[in-house]
């Protein structure tokens, strides 16, 4: 017995691992974050398999049905939305589950910021401009921030933010990133709503405009927002990946 721990993916059904799916679909039990991964997802689970939305159950709630199962000798899905590596509140899962010696394991899905990188057309580490990019979020009522990760120190490097958890945090962004020279009020910023859902939206803002353009859009959650030069750059180097001169062990000199 097993429970798999799977990352479904940001919202489209069809951006889920085969391997995720495959487990899925062997599961005869299927716990699944209701909120944030379509039912069409776990659809696939086997006929007459149970099948929990574990939106409105707490964590002792969860680990019980893992419990049960466990008891009777079957595999569970735990589905998670995106990649359950990033704010994917598995850890403590798994902690519960090496005291009561339940195996598990975990399946990598597509993360939001990726997914949403891709609906953008964007390459984030730009040559020259951007090569670093941060996954970060802001405290509100979750737990807090560690200390040295507060968005003005992190942002002190100049990469591009991704930014989780803080659509209702925009003020708190503005204040932190705008004073800072890499950034300044007219840097470029994206609110990433719904990726991968079929309302998904890409709000394009400045620093200076990403609350209003939020409040107009009267978005409060489910959004990532997204700050950096390189979001905006046309002018640029092309890298030397695939420069004609650049010389590696797959494409060495050629002579004459």
């Amino acid at each position: 017995m097993t429970v798999h721990f799977i990352g479904a993916g940001p919202g489209a059904p069809d951006l889920i691992t085969v391997r995720g799916l495959r487990i899925i679909q062997s599961c005869p039990i299927c716990l699944y974050a209701g909120s944030l991964v379509p039912e069409a997802v776990v659809a696939e689970a086997p006929q007459g398999a149970r099948v929990i939305d574990t939106a409105p159950l707490h964590l002792d709630e969860i680990i019980a049905e893992m419990e049960a199962a466990h008891a009777k000798g079957v595999d569970v899905a735990r589905v998670h939305s995106g990649d359950p590596s990033i704010y994917g509140a598995i850890a403590e899962q798994m902690r519960r589950l090496d005291v009561l010696a339940i195996p598990y394991d975990v399946t990598p899905g597509v993360p939001a910021f990726a997914a949403a990188a891709a609906a953008m057309a964007k390459e984030l580490t730009v040559p020259e401009v951007c090569q670093t990019v941060i996954l970060t979020r802001t405290a509100m009522q979750s737990s807090a921030m560690p200390e040295g990760e507060e968005l003005s120190t992190l942002g002190r490097s100049g990469a591009t933010l991704a930014i989780h958890l803080s659509v209702r945090n925009i003020r708190h962004i503005e204040r932190e990133l705008s004073p800072l020279p890499a950034y300044g009020p007219d840097c470029p910023a994206v609110i990433a709503y719904r990726i991968g859902w079929p309302d998904q939206a890409l709000i394009h803002a400045t620093l200076s405009t990403l609350y209003e353009k939020a409040r107009e859009a009267k978005l409060t959650r489910t959004a990532l927002i997204f700050v950096g030069r390189g979001l905006g750059a046309t002018e640029f180097i092309d890298s030397k990946l695939y420069d004609a001169s650049h010389v590696h062990v797959l494409r060495p000199k050629r002579r004459g």
